[in-house]
């Protein structure tokens, strides 16, 4: 049995005011040629199919055309929601949806829905849980403990009436924790879902039962605990801070229990994320324009008068740019809380200015910069 894991598709998602529409299509049609020319039986998305709970009109002809090109294929497909996602939404059509082998579990109601599928050595139960809080396990199971989210999810999975003898995969979309320490984060996981997420742990040995967990949530492929518990990631990087990370798809091939192969396929975007550093006369030269999107830090000693709009000549797909110069590192260096303890609001802004501009405010600056104060019940000094 042979089947791509992938989680966090997140469609429909804009980085830095960036429609990564063309990249998703881009990166569905690698994923799909991929499971085509594996012989993939099946294909596992582990939650945040989307990135909004009301996705976009693009992001939902994107997963409509993917699905309806597996089934095409007779490539099983195996879906549950996310946080980002909708429950009631991604189960939309789930019924009429099996006919085609796509198998959708958005919605919790108390158990956990098992596909079965068959090879040469006989089933694979897959097992669906999609994301759940421990008020909804505490909902429908009254009897159970779920005093932390830890005992809610083994609450939940405590219902699967698995088979030990049978080969059991679990598809799960949680903030799954390993024997010492927290899963390594990508940096573009929802910040209010990530502090959430990091509070509502799950042991990584809830899984003990099943023979390999795909996980969602977590945008950096790794995995948790042991081998067969993993995280796919995100198959395109959504943060700046994960231009040095490269995307893989896990393809697991299921021999006889107790048999697990893991084979990273590396994903290749239509437009990688980059960080780029230098002059910015280094920088803007023919031979180095590039449709990627680019993170630029100049390291010209004077602010460049739209330096942005030069860089964009060669890099129109430019999303951040900031400075590392001498100043900059002053301005790291200085600490306004010890100065702030011993002056006056009107030295300290002042000092402030002077750091980050060069100069000092114009009288009608600082009639501004006073008023503003002011209106923020800031007590400031007066002349």
């Amino acid at each position: 049995m042979k089947f791509l894991h992938l989680a966090d598709l997140h469609l429909g998602k804009s980085v830095n005011e960036f429609s990564m529409i063309r990249d998703q299509e881009y990166i569905l049609d690698h994923l799909f040629t991929l499971a085509k020319d594996h012989q993939a039986d099946a294909v596992l998305i582990a939650g945040d199919v989307y990135d909004r709970s009301i996705p976009s009109e693009e992001a939902v002809r994107l997963l409509d055309r993917f699905l309806s090109r597996l089934a095409q294929e007779n490539i099983s497909v195996l879906m549950i929601s996310g946080n980002h996602d909708s429950d009631e939404r991604l189960n939309f059509a789930s019924s009429l949806l099996s006919s085609r082998k796509v198998y959708i579990a958005g919605l919790y109601t108390g158990s956990v829905p098992k596909i079965t599928l068959e090879d040469e050595h006989g089933a694979v139960d897959f097992w669906m849980l999609p994301f759940v809080k421990a008020s909804l396990v505490g909902h429908y199971l009254p009897e159970a403990d779920v005093s932390s989210y830890d005992s809610a999810i083994r609450a939940a999975l405590s219902c699967c009436d698995l088979d030990p003898e049978r080969r059991n995969v679990l598809l799960a979309h949680q903030f799954v924790t390993g024997k010492d320490a927290d899963p390594e984060t990508a940096g573009s996981e929802n910040q209010a879902a990530e502090a959430v997420g990091t509070l509502e742990k799950v042991g990584w040995d809830a899984f003990d039962a099943f023979d390999y967990v795909a996980l969602g949530h977590i945008h950096s492929p790794q995995s948790v605990g042991r081998r067969e518990v993993r995280y796919s990631g995100s198959p395109l990087k959504y943060s700046l801070s994960e231009v040095l990370k490269d995307k893989s798809v896990p393809l697991v091939t299921l021999g006889e229990k107790g048999q697990v192969d893991i084979e990273l396929l590396p994903l290749v975007p239509l437009r990688d994320m980059r960080h780029i550093k230098g002059r910015l006369e280094d920088l803007t030269r023919e031979s180095l324009a590039s449709e990627d999107y680019i993170y630029a830090t100049l390291t010209d000693e004077d602010v460049i008068p739209d330096a942005i709009g030069h860089l964009r000549a060669y890099y129109p797909n430019i999303m951040k740019l900031d400075y590392a110069n001498s100043h900059t590192r002053e301005l790291m260096e200085f600490s306004f809380d010890d100065r702030a303890e011993k002056i006056g609001f009107t030295e300290l802004l002042g000092d402030f200015y002077q750091k980050i501009l060069g100069g000092i405010p114009s009288e009608e600056e600082w009639t501004v910069l006073k008023e503003t104060a002011g209106e923020a019940g800031i007590i400031y000094e007066t002349d």
